[in-house]
This record gives structure tokens, sequence and C-alpha cells, in this order.
């Protein structure tokens, strides 16, 4: 078995323990997704973009930050679980937009959004 549907049987196991299934409708997962990801951002609030690197390697600051990847993480596959997403397919799939909408070498060492065709 593969460690992401190893996972998601945990997922499943620890939800259904604790009967939290009631409150996992979309628009609640989606807004669970959204808080986590603004906890994840937290931790790099006032770090100057050349030290975030560097503080990502501080090792109590690293700590946080990989359980707030942890919430993200289990937040994204209990939507994608919900819905009946395959996420690896989603990122597969915009992976391949996004070749066609930043071609490399339009946008190579590039920040800005090209104009969309």
């Amino acid at each position: 078995m593969d460690e992401l549907q190893n996972l998601l049987d945990q997922l499943r196991q620890f939800v259904a323990e604790r009967d939290w299934q009631q409150f996992h409708d979309p628009k609640n997962l989606a807004m669970l997704l959204a808080s986590e990801a603004g906890e994840l951002l937290a931790e790099y609030r006032w770090v100057p973009n050349h030290q975030a690197d560097a503080a990502s390697r501080d090792e109590a600051r690293r700590a946080r930050i990989l359980s707030e990847i942890g919430d993200v993480g289990i937040a994204l596959l209990l939507l994608c679980e919900r819905i009946g997403a395959d996420p690896v397919a989603a990122m597969r799939a915009k992976l391949e937009i996004n070749r066609t909408r930043y071609p490399a070498d339009m946008v190579r060492g590039k920040s800005d959004r090209p104009p969309l065709k």
C-alpha cells in the first residue's frame, strides 16, 4: 500500500473515532485549509526574504513550521477526500497548465506573470 493511501486510511479512522465527519463539509474544510495555511504563513511574518531559508533551519521555528505543514497537508487531504478529488492528479494537471501558461523561455528569472493569451 502506498504511503498516501495509508495516510488517508489513518485520517479516515482518526475522524471516524471522533465522529467529526459531521463537521467536514467542503466549505468548512476549505476554511480549515486556509486558516492552517495562515498559521504556516505566520511563522514567516516579519522574516526578511533573504533570511527565510535560515529561519526555516532554526530548530524551534522549524518544529513549528513542520507542525503547520502537517496541519495544511491534513486539511488538504481531508478536503480532497470529501469531494472525491485525487490531490496528486490535481497537482499534475495544474503543473501541465502552468507549463503552457509560463513557458520557461519567457519567464526564466522573472517573478511577474506573463500576459494571459
